[in-house]
């Protein structure tokens, strides 16, 4: 592929399981799309001196650094990307907008609305100075999402009137599963909400190009103790017989809410690390007055339609193999009907980022988006702790499109 001499070079803090996922991406993108920068694998920082040099050298980093203010203060950085547990989100974005890097942040954007509206209200003032913010909500990127989306746009649904979305995983079923970051509220301040029910809450909304205005909603936290790591606590699950020290589960590990949206629509969203035989089952089903649209984690190149326009003797849910090369994104991979994965959703990803950035424009989703979601999670939170009342979605107080 042609790209043209312009580098950005690009600073990643975290280097576990999406900071993998985002090397990866970095690796291929300018590989596979013609674009008007090339992104450079500058600078990889971790705390870990032996873990994040041996993650450098896997992941295809030029160089790293345990210290990520040296990966901010840096010259040779333009772009600095966000990988690490959300209670240091908001620090780092803050100080990297502040220096004038573009950022790149995972979700959900932060632990708390404050930190989120903080990071958005830097975002708005860094772009004036040029410098770009993006979420890194990566489901919008799978091509059959975008499509499901552009079917919405363009009336081929009708008016919409349901929306069901569940997430759904089961790693953390057996209660001697240890006491992860991910299980702590003052490192990722919630479970199963903020993890993966944020991806369906942002999914739902793009694709309906409609927000979440109230929201009823229950949580439950099943095992409310477990045994702290090994690394923590210097002690295996058992030793001679004597359990472990243990320690409080202080995030949910399911979410059940129903919603309405500002368009009419009325929805039902679940999130759960407890649903026994489900590894990654994300599954969004839209109806509308013309029609339906399904898609399905799982089978990811595809989409299920229905048509309520065609004759009654004709009608049924259609399979919708999403691999043309007019799909979206498909024209730069491989021919139709040779399917493509996850991994391919970050790759687009760092592809629309980096479009946006070479051409200054504002990429999506922003900042001001992610709040938006951040403030749908604290609903969902707070009419679970009223016991499920009714809650209202707060306004982001700030123009942004879904």
């Amino acid at each position: 592929m042609s790209t043209t001499d312009r580098e950005l070079r690009v600073g990643m803090v975290g280097y576990a399981f999406m900071g993998a996922a985002h090397s990866q991406a970095w690796r291929t993108v300018n590989r596979v799309f013609d674009l008007p920068a090339r992104a450079r694998m500058a600078l990889i920082c971790g705390r870990d001196t032996a873990k994040v040099a041996d993650a450098a050298d896997t992941l295809g980093w030029d160089a790293y650094t345990t210290d990520w203010r040296d990966l901010i203060n840096r010259d040779d950085i333009d772009v600095v990307d966000i990988c690490t547990p959300g209670d240091s989100h908001a620090e780092i974005a803050l100080a990297a907008l502040a220096a004038g890097k573009h950022v790149l942040c995972e979700k959900p954007l932060a632990n708390s609305v404050e930190e989120a509206r903080a990071m958005t209200a830097a975002a708005d003032v860094a772009r004036a100075s040029g410098v770009r913010s993006m979420c890194g909500f990566n489901y919008r990127r799978v091509p059959a999402v975008t499509m499901m989306r552009q079917l919405v746009a363009d009336g081929r649904l009708g008016v919409i009137r349901h929306v069901r979305a569940t997430y759904l995983q089961d790693w953390i079923v057996d209660p001697q599963f240890p006491l992860v970051w991910r299980l702590q509220k003052d490192r990722a301040g919630s479970g199963a909400l903020g993890d993966i029910g944020a991806h369906i809450i942002d999914l739902t909304q793009f694709v309906t190009g409609q927000r979440i205005s109230g929201v009823s909603a229950v949580t439950e936290t099943f095992v409310k103790e477990r045994p702290l790591p090994a690394e923590s606590s210097g002690l295996a699950a058992s030793v001679d017989g004597h359990t472990a020290p243990t320690g409080a589960v202080t995030v949910d590990d399911a979410a059940v809410f129903v919603a309405r949206l500002d368009g009419g629509a009325l929805a039902t969203y679940e999130a759960s690390r407890f649903a026994t035989g489900r590894k990654n089952a994300l599954r969004v089903e839209i109806n509308g007055s013309l029609g339906s649209v399904v898609f399905d984690l799982e089978r990811l190149n595809e989409l299920e339609f229905y048509d309520a326009t065609r004759p009654a003797v004709e009608q049924g849910f259609s399979r919708i193999l999403v691999t043309e090369g007019e799909h979206p994104y498909m024209s730069a991979w491989w021919p139709p009907g040779h399917i493509i994965g996850y991994e391919h959703s970050f790759t687009h990803e760092m592809r629309d980022f980096i479009e946006a950035v070479a051409t200054g424009v504002d990429p999506t989703p922003s900042f001001a988006d992610a709040l938006q979601v951040q403030l749908v999670l604290d609903a969902v939170a707070r009419s679970a702790e009223l016991g499920s009342s009714w809650a209202e979605v707060e306004p982001t107080l700030t123009a942004a499109a879904v």
